[in-house]
C-alpha cells in the first residue's frame, strides 16, 4: 500500500468550515495481494487497524469505492503547474464510480482527494495507531472523525499533561 503524502496534509486549514478546505490530490496505490488480505480479515471478523493516517485514507478511498459510491479517485495526475503553485486543483477525470463489489476493499492505483473530517462514516478502518498532530491540520480532523471530539480532547489533555511530544517524530496513540 502506497499514498505519496503531498504538502497539503501538513497546511493548516484556515477555513472555519473544513468542507470549504481541499487538499491536493495525492497518488496512491492498494495492490490486489493486500486488497485480499484485507477482505479475508474482514470475513474472518479480524479487526482492520490502520497505521498512520496515510493508510486510512487509501483504505477508506478503497473502501469507498468496493461499496459502488463514488471516490475522489481519479487515473490522471493533477497538472504539475498547479500543484508547485499551490493551487488546488481539480482532478480533471472526476470522481470514479463503479458498482459495488461486496467486498471491504478493492485494488485501484490513482490520484485520491478523499478529506476525512467529522461526520464521515468510516467503511474499513476500526482502530488505528497515530501520532499527536498540530491545531488546525488535515490529520488532527481525520483523527477526530474516528476518534470523536471528546475522546481526543481528553487524550490530548493527558498528552500534554505527560508532556508527549506531539507531531511525527513524537509519541503514538492507539485508538480502538
Amino acid at each position: 500500500m502506497t499514498l505519496h503524502v503531498g504538502l497539503d496534509t501538513f497546511r493548516p486549514i484556515k477555513a472555519t468550515d473544513p468542507r470549504q478546505h481541499q487538499l491536493h490530490a495525492e497518488f496512491c496505490h492498494l495492490s490486489p495481494e493486500t486488497a485480499a488480505l484485507i477482505n479475508a480479515a474482514r470475513v474472518e471478523g479480524r479487526r482492520i487497524i490502520a497505521i498512520g493516517t496515510t493508510t486510512v485514507r487509501v483504505l477508506e478511498t478503497a473502501g469507498l469505492l468496493a461499496a459502488g459510491l463514488p471516490a475522489p479517485v481519479s487515473a490522471v495526475p493533477p497538472d504539475p503547474a498547479a500543484v508547485v503553485s499551490g493551487e488546488s486543483p481539480v482532478q480533471p477525470a472526476g470522481w470514479l464510480h463503479q458498482p459495488a463489489t461486496g467486498a471491504a476493499v478493492v485494488p485501484f492505483t490513482g490520484w485520491t482527494r478523499l478529506f476525512i473530517y467529522p461526520g464521515f462514516a468510516f467503511r474499513v478502518v476500526e482502530g488505528l495507531l497515530t501520532n499527536f498532530h498540530l491545531p488546525r491540520s488535515t490529520l488532527l480532523l481525520l483523527v477526530s472523525a474516528f476518534a470523536g471530539r471528546d475522546l481526543l480532547l481528553r487524550a490530548y489533555r493527558e498528552a500534554v499533561a505527560q508532556r508527549y511530544r506531539f507531531y511525527s517524530f513524537g509519541d503514538a496513540m492507539l485508538i480502538l
